[in-house]
């Protein structure tokens, strides 16, 4: 009886911290849904070269010995004198302003909630951007919703229709939606075995209409409008409203497939245009990518010869989301403890 006693008590505190919580946090998105459009957002820069200089700067000091370390700098140094030497020698003219390499980041959800931050990157890249330039985005994206994407790709077509060299990195999976981003770059790299494809399109939706019926719970729905709603969650759906579902998904495909083949036309759209997906290998067989080789290889192998900057567009986080997180974490902690309370109850 102890031990029910005990468990109760701390079903009651919990239940009591959620009630506190979800109070605040009703609180907390009212103001900030009042206060959103004052929320905004600036960019952070960071230039690549710098970073992967500072660990190459970390790995020596760590593995090479004092001596070691004296020599390499000491042969740096010669080498940068004798292409000094060169270089005048030779009266070259010094050198244009090393072109530049921009990465930005997309890793997308159902609803491509991340092109509101690729439209601000892409706008700001756009600004400063010179012929010769070019554009990567590391892409990660199972697909979602069709308008969503549909969007997110037209801010990746800003940058071709500038004369910007786009290049699209895929390391795990651009499908569906991803794919739709993807097939706008002037260039589509995808590591080994990231994931390909699935140009198609897909609806689901479950049907509560029998438990309802069982229930005698009747559901009304007016609609103005043959076709105003076909499948619905709590009516009775008919296999008129299946057939008209049906052929939405088949004009919504043949327009992706028409998307695609714009962008790709060498590709036989028809062999891969039937949802299923591919490894990379398979991928670039198919002529869905251009060549295998991960986002992180594609930035080293520019260093040298371009100045590379990754590009972020960071959202101010106000005192709503500030309250929210911790709340958050006050709830964690909070669930912690009751556990570890109850935890040495029943050991005693």
């Amino acid at each position: 009886m102890e031990f029910f006693y005990e468990y109760g008590l701390f079903l009651a505190q919990a239940a009591t911290v959620v009630v506190a919580i979800l109070l605040v946090a009703g609180g907390v998105f009212a103001l900030g849904h009042r206060q959103r459009g004052e929320q905004e957002g600036h960019i952070e820069i960071r230039k690549l070269n710098d970073r992967y200089r500072d660990f190459r700067e970390a790995m020596q000091h760590e593995i090479l010995g004092a001596d070691e370390l004296k020599q390499l700098h000491k042969q740096e140094k010669k080498e940068a004198k004798q292409l000094a030497k060169q270089k005048k020698k030779r009266k070259e003219p010094e050198p244009a302003e090393k072109l530049r390499l921009y990465v930005l980041n997309f890793d997308g959800d159902i609803k491509a909630s991340a092109a509101d931050n690729l439209r601000e990157e892409i706008s700001s890249v756009l600004g400063l951007a010179r012929s010769g330039d070019e554009v990567l985005v590391r892409l990660e994206s199972s697909g979602g919703m069709v308008h969503s994407y549909g969007l997110a790709a037209s801010q990746l077509q800003r940058v071709v229709d500038a004369g910007i060299k786009l290049t699209v990195a895929v390391d795990k999976v651009a499908a569906s939606g991803g794919y739709m981003m993807a097939c706008v770059a002037n260039h589509i790299l995808a590591a080994p075995f990231a994931v390909i494809g699935s140009i198609g399109v897909l609806a689901q939706i479950p049907n509560f209409h029998r438990l309802l019926r069982k229930a005698s719970i009747d559901f009304e729905q007016l609609t103005a409008g043959e076709y105003k709603r076909t499948l619905t969650m709590f009516g009775e759906n008919t296999d008129a409203d299946r057939e008209k579902l049906q052929e939405d998904l088949e004009e919504t495909h043949v327009l992706f497939k028409d998307f695609v083949s714009l962008h790709r036309n060498e590709l036989d759209i028809d062999s891969v245009a039937t949802g299923e997906v591919w490894y990379g290998q398979r991928a670039l067989d198919k002529g869905l990518i251009d060549e295998l080789l991960t986002s992180d290889g594609y930035v080293q192998s520019s260093l040298l010869e371009r100045d590379v900057f990754e590009v972020k567009h960071v959202h101010k986080k106000g005192w709503q989301e500030k309250l929210g997180i911790a709340a958050e974490g006050a709830m964690e902690r909070a669930f912690l403890k009751l556990w570890q309370r109850a935890q040495q109850r029943q050991q005693y």
